[in-house]
């Protein structure tokens, strides 16, 4: 009896080590079957987001753009996406998608976890979720409803309405109490705002001089050196095909 028992414990205890085996050898191999990812670029556009994020998480990408042309470039868009080309158009897999937000949350969620998102029960991840959506949802939509607007005719008093200004200066007060969008660690959602607010003061919707915090944080931001390696890739000879500047945005102060 002691002889069978014996037999039974080793052969329990060998099934319990290869399964144990099995699901490690499993979790490593998901670990590393990220798909590839290919990201459709115009230079000086959105889909630069995309490539900052993936200098910071040192994954590995395919960068498709014609340098110097956005024309030729935007031709390789509507090549994989012409029902809606446009930057950044990200091929996940086999998987086709726009909108910037939209795309580095698949990416951290499925392939990143844990990485420049704060934790989900921490009162940092509701305001970083709420800079990754303000970012386009209403900063860079109202500064491009203003900036048409107003190359058509300058403005000479602020709006009764939500406006550039207004946009801007909600960021500048955030950035009074924190240090990044995320709240206390740089996120993605730092990723996501620098866009519009360089379209905020290049573009000359607001003073640059209004806003310091805004102008210290972009600052730290640009100093990443995953910063500087999506600079050095995705836009090697600097801005090309700039909108111009407005040459009057609305006078400072309060709304009437």
């Amino acid at each position: 009896m002691t002889s069978l028992l014996s037999i039974l414990l080793l052969a329990a205890l060998a099934a319990t080590g290869s399964t144990a085996t099995s699901a490690t050898s499993a979790t490593e191999a998901s670990a590393t079957e990220t798909p590839t990812i290919t990201i459709y670029h115009l230079e000086g556009r959105r889909s630069e987001r995309i490539v900052w994020l993936m200098e910071e998480l040192g994954m590995p990408y395919e960068l498709v753009f014609v340098r110097g042309s956005l024309a030729a470039s935007m031709a390789k868009i509507r090549e994989v996406n012409p029902d809606v080309p446009m930057a950044p158009t990200v091929i996940i897999g086999d998987q086709v998608l726009v909108e910037s937000g939209a795309i580095i949350e698949v990416i951290l969620n499925r392939h990143a976890p844990g990485k420049l998102q704060p934790d989900l029960s921490t009162e940092d991840y509701a305001n970083h979720l709420m800079w990754m959506h303000f970012a386009e949802g209403s900063l860079a939509a109202r500064l491009f409803s203003d900036y048409r607007a107003w190359m058509k005719e300058p403005p000479t008093k602020r709006s009764p309405l939500v406006d550039s200004e207004a946009t801007v200066q909600y960021a500048e007060n955030y950035l009074a109490k924190h240090p990044w969008f995320g709240g206390a660690e740089f996120s993605s959602a730092d990723i996501m705002m620098m866009f519009p607010l360089n379209v905020a003061t290049v573009l000359n919707l607001v003073d640059e001089a209004q806003f310091p915090h805004v102008a210290a944080w972009k600052e730290r931001a640009s100093a990443r050196p995953a910063y500087a390696r999506m600079l050095a890739k995705a836009r090697p000879d600097g801005m090309i095909g700039s909108l111009p500047k407005l040459p009057k945005h609305a006078p400072a102060g309060p709304r009437n």
